[in-house]
């Protein structure tokens, strides 16, 4: 991933439960409808070879990383099917911390100002505030108070109707998953409605 290309259109969807028939069809469906980032969760059956088949798909169309990264293990797997970048749920440090110093972009999840900090310091390219939709686009805004310099992806109850207001109250990205991805639509190979209602995400930006 790079970096200075993501903050263009700082839009991540997050992939879990998906399989292997489905990838073809679904990176094309991501490709036509806007977005740049996807990740697909380590706790996915197969997870490296799904990572693997999305990015041979996207032929560099689409920026492919791994999600839910909670051992050097999984990050080695993730890192050797081709993901580019790594996200997880909290701060794992040796994870956040090698990929920190390869220059892999990498997003540790936290809360509290404390795990935010912690984050930061430990190498996060961003820190993804998970789940922030208890809190809400209010909660970013006070957080962003002492931690100018900080990063903070939102994760976890964005939509349409309120992901301007996330990054109106601090969020420098935002990421999705099951309220776009949702599994009858994937069932049934409705690809069409994910795209759509991607599409409209990122309109909403």
């Amino acid at each position: 991933m790079d970096i200075k290309e993501f903050k263009k259109l700082p839009v991540m969807g997050i992939l879990r439960g998906i399989d292997s028939c489905m990838i073809s069809s679904l990176c094309e469906a991501l490709i036509r409808s806007g977005l740049k980032a996807i990740e697909i969760t380590m706790n996915t059956h197969g997870a490296p070879e799904l990572i693997h088949q999305m990015s041979d798909a996207a032929q560099g169309r689409l920026t492919v990383g791994a999600g839910t990264v909670l051992s050097m293990d999984d990050l080695h797997a993730a890192l050797d099917a081709g993901a580019t970048f790594i996200v997880m749920p909290t701060l794992v440090r040796d994870v956040t911390e090698y990929c920190s110093k390869k220059n892999i972009p990498v997003f540790p999840g936290a809360f509290t100002p404390q795990e935010i900090y912690d984050a930061w310091r430990a190498g996060a390219t961003m820190v993804k505030v998970f789940p922030v939709k208890f809190f809400g686009p209010s909660y970013l805004g006070e957080v962003k108070g002492p931690f100018q310099n900080i990063d903070l992806l939102a994760c976890g109850g964005v939509s349409p109707e309120n992901i301007k207001t996330y990054f109106l109250g601090g969020a420098s990205a935002v990421s999705f998953g099951g309220s776009v991805f949702k599994k009858e639509w994937l069932e049934k190979g409705e690809f069409d409605k994910v795209q759509q209602a991607i599409y409209e995400l990122i309109q909403a930006v």
